[in-house]
């Protein structure tokens, strides 16, 4: 097995697979070099000499500069490596979309919502309209458990600090990302709880819901009721009967709707596991299944790899408005756009955010770029869909979720246990974290490192998918880690 991998024939690097000891020689294809430091694990060795100023080419495009001379060998990093971002950019439209071949839809067994959605869970969902009402809400679904029976899969409540107290975009966003869990079809019946004085009104609420099934959606507002336990008891007996006529059903995979994100990167992310779930991807959007990607900030300097396969020009600029709409919210913010890989990324090999979003938009595999989604909308489109979002873990994951997700594909290089209110299937980039978290890792795709071809192991994690829509509990599911994050900018009152 070689120790070290030139990811694209235009690279000047190589990404060491394995640690590679100071004076051990390494090839990468027909190149050879002697390494003249220590390369740990998932970092970069330079195959040739790199002049001072000349740019490091990893996955065929720029990840930054070299800082210095660099003789043929060296171990190149942050001390020797410098992005070359900096602001708002103009794009062209140079339109190079791929066409998938269309095959025939696999099979799961899942829900089918009246709305003629499918789920992959029959959950109970309480939604507080304001932080003030969170420990109702978790004593709401922790005392009333034993109403989780038959189809129904459990009840959940999702706290958060938000819904009074914040006015203009920030009051806005609140509700709409509220609104789009109350829709989710793995909720088959859902519970809003209310103070009574936040303002997020419930004639706002209703009024962002739009058409809804009164059948399905109780509401209980504490301020007005004697006793929220036993109100709220009473409802959720109500939400369990009505999620209670649901049963599994075999449905087709065209129906799917699945998330991907990454988090805690390492060196090996966009060598093993987000090219995995870009194949993944790819064979799910040829059978007419929805792919969803996010992480704006995690496409900076990656953009060639995307912009392109737009489906046509407006979707094209809706990606340039998406893209330069996060470099303004950084800049208005006086923060540089590049202020990223966080230090648990750079300790696992990568260098500069453009290393970092070139691994990280991996995971859109090669599909045609079919919409291009605001933060908490919908997801009307099927194929791949880029979604307004940031890096941070679980704000994105949650906004997965809102956009309709009924699964969340989570690679990692380092670990992390969390899990969104959708399932959230966690993939190892490396065999080692594999190993060591069996308590967090659903899946490995280490094992592309060690030599399995990327096509077995995206088929490996297709076969999953359809278990874990098939009910199959998720490592964060059994520990029962749900949670939810909500997007801010601006002040609190």
């Amino acid at each position: 097995m070689p120790k070290v991998i030139r990811i694209n024939e235009k690279d000047n690097v190589a990404v060491a697979l394995s640690p590679v000891p100071a004076g051990e020689t390494v090839s990468a294809g027909s190149i050879s070099v002697t390494a003249l430091e220590d390369i740990p694990q998932g970092h970069k060795i330079a195959l040739f000499d790199i002049a001072a100023g000349e740019n490091v080419i990893k996955y065929g495009f720029p990840i930054g500069h070299a800082l210095c001379e660099a003789k043929a060998g060296s171990w190149m990093h942050t001390h020797n490596v410098k992005t070359n971002l900096e602001g708002e950019i103009e794009y062209r439209y140079e339109p190079d979309v791929p066409v998938l071949e269309k095959e025939a839809p696999a099979q799961f067994s899942g829900f089918l919502r009246k709305d003629g959605r499918a789920a992959i869970r029959n959950e109970i969902w309480i939604i507080p309209t304001v932080g003030c009402v969170n420990g109702i809400c978790q004593t709401l679904a922790r005392e009333n458990a034993d109403l989780a029976a038959g189809s129904v899969d459990g009840i959940y409540a999702f706290s958060h600090p938000f819904g009074c107290s914040q006015t203009g975009a920030d009051h806005a966003q609140t509700r709409k990302l509220l609104g789009a869990l109350v829709n989710h079809p793995n909720a088959g019946a859902v519970l809003v709880v209310s103070l009574g004085c936040e303002n997020l009104t419930h004639e706002q609420f209703l009024a962002e819901l739009g058409d809804f099934d009164p059948e399905r959606v109780r509401f209980m507002t504490c301020q007005e009721v004697g006793d929220e336990f036993e109100t709220g008891r009473q409802l959720l007996k109500e939400c369990a009967a009505f999620a209670g006529q649901f049963e599994r059903q075999m449905l087709l995979a065209d129906k799917l709707v699945i998330g991907m994100k990454c988090g805690g990167s390492d060196g090996l992310s966009g060598i093993t596991a987000n090219p995995a779930v870009g194949a993944f991807s790819d064979m799910l959007c040829a059978q007419g299944g929805t792919t969803i990607l996010t992480e704006v900030p995690e496409m900076f300097g990656a953009e060639g790899m995307l912009m392109n396969r737009c489906v046509n020009e407006e979707v094209f600029g809706k990606a340039e408005h998406m893209l330069n709409g996060f470099k303004h919210y950084f800049i208005s913010h006086n923060e540089v756009v590049y202020d990223n890989p966080s230090p648990g990324n750079k300790q696992g090999g990568i260098t500069t955010l453009e290393d970092k979003s070139c691994g990280c938009v991996q995971k859109g595999g090669s599909a045609p770029i079919m919409d291009v989604l605001g933060y908490a909308d919908q997801v009307k489109t099927p194929g791949l869909n880029m979604l307004y979002g940031p890096g941070n873990d679980l704000v994105s994951a949650t906004a997965l979720t809102a956009a309709g997700c009924h699964m969340v594909l989570f690679t990692t290089g380092r670990g992390t246990p969390f899990g969104a209110p959708a399932p959230t299937v966690k993939i190892a980039t490396n065999s080692a974290l594999y190993n060591k978290k069996t308590g967090w890792m659903d899946f490995n795709a280490g094992t592309i490192a060690e030599g399995e071809p990327i096509p077995e192991t995206a088929k490996r994690l297709f076969d999953l998918v359809l278990e874990v829509a098939g009910g199959k509990k998720t490592c964060s599911e059994k520990h029962g880690y749900r949670e939810i994050s909500i997007f801010k900018d601006g002040v609190v009152l």
